[in-house]
């Protein structure tokens, strides 16, 4: 690197280091002032609170604005140099627009490289604090829900021709009452098993009926045999039966991927928002790199009033990109938006209008 690129690299990670502390501090304070109550009901000290909270919280809010603060910074930094004819200056020299692009480029794919590690395994276990204490904390209080339990009763897929279900699932011992399994092969149930008990035996780490009664239909042909215990494979862990509301926040970008694959043989549905979370953690990188551009294209250019007209269409720029992420994100999980598409919509739309602005940007 010369040194003209260690130059624009210096103030480009200084610019969005200052960017990112301040808005975070920002953040902090805002929701500590939101929060005082539930932090002095918990009972925690302060270092509790620090290290029980805000360790995940931070993290929460950073992975939230990151892309976006990339992107205002390059656009403040940048149009300094502009006011200050510098960008005019390099060009004149007769630097190619791509030489000059050099240091952004550098500075994009280290912080998308952070980014994309972070997601991956840093932001996850922050997650996993944050939503502990909300659940431990907030939620239970919370007029919206309606308690930390939650319904004990569980229906689901064991595969895609069983269906299993239970009633009063007891997480401390693991054990449940009114069980039945079928499996169904077409519009036929070809076996069906019901027992009183169920409860998962931590020494052979199998479930296992109590007072069963197993039937199996071929045809007009049905067999009953009564069991007074007997293993059965449900494919699915005690810690699996719970119903978490953070839960795609929690897991690793690999334990994510290894979830959705488990639930499609499972023939689970509803997955659309694990998949979309799974994408996401892929394109965020990418927007990274896509709203560097954007911001050199945008403010290399020197206007008169200063650097006010970059910063407002930065500003819109950010906003825009929430919202069209949003709304892709809603009409995914709650739709028939393919979650690939959901997620990396925002960046071809963008990636579209950054090459727009490179066209016009004056070179």
């Amino acid at each position: 690197m010369k040194i003209l690129d260690w130059y624009i690299f210096k103030k480009f990670m200084v610019t969005f280091l200052f960017a990112i502390l301040t808005i975070t501090v920002i953040a902090v304070v805002i929701d500590t002032s939101e929060k005082t109550d539930d932090f002095v009901k918990s009972g925690l000290p302060f270092s509790g609170i620090i290290t029980q909270y805000y360790f995940g919280f931070v993290p929460f809010i950073i992975s939230m604005i990151f892309p976006l603060i990339v992107f205002i910074a390059v656009i403040f930094f940048t149009s300094k140099m502009a006011a200050r004819s510098e960008t005019v200056a390099i060009l004149a020299t007769g630097i190619p627009y791509h030489r000059f692009l050099r240091p952004y480029l550098l500075g994009a794919f280290l912080l998308g490289g952070i980014m994309l590690w972070a997601n991956a395994m840093v932001i996850p276990r922050a997650n996993e604090i944050y939503s502990k204490f909300k659940i431990t904390y907030i939620d239970k209080n919370s007029s919206y829900t309606s308690g930390a339990g939650g319904s004990r009763d569980f229906y689901f897929r064991s595969d895609t021709i069983t269906f299993v279900g239970m009633k009063y699932y007891d997480t401390l011992n693991k054990s449940a009452s009114n069980f039945f399994l079928e499996r169904i092969d077409g519009n036929q149930v070809v076996y069906n098993l019901r027992s009183d008990y169920i409860r998962w035996d931590t020494a052979t780490k199998k479930w296992r009926v109590e007072n069963a009664v197993e039937r199996k239909i071929d045809g007009l042909v049905e067999t009953v045999v009564k069991h007074p215990y007997m293993e059965v494979d449900l494919n699915m862990k005690p810690e699996e039966l719970r119903r978490d509301d953070y839960l795609k926040d929690k897991l690793s970008s690999f334990e994510l991927y290894e979830f959705i694959k488990r639930e499609e043989t499972r023939g689970t549905e509803g997955l659309n928002t694990y998949k979309v979370e799974f994408h996401r953690r892929l394109a965020t990188p990418v927007s990274v790199i896509i709203l560097t551009l954007m911001g050199v294209f945008v403010a290399a250019r020197k206007t008169r009033g200063g650097s006010g007209i970059q910063l407002a269409f930065g500003i819109v720029s950010a906003a825009s990109f929430v919202i069209m992420d949003k709304f892709s994100t809603v009409f995914s999980t709650k739709g028939n938006f393919p979650p690939v598409l959901a997620a990396w919509l925002p960046n071809l739309i963008f990636l579209g209008v950054a090459w727009f602005l490179y066209k016009k940007a004056p070179k």
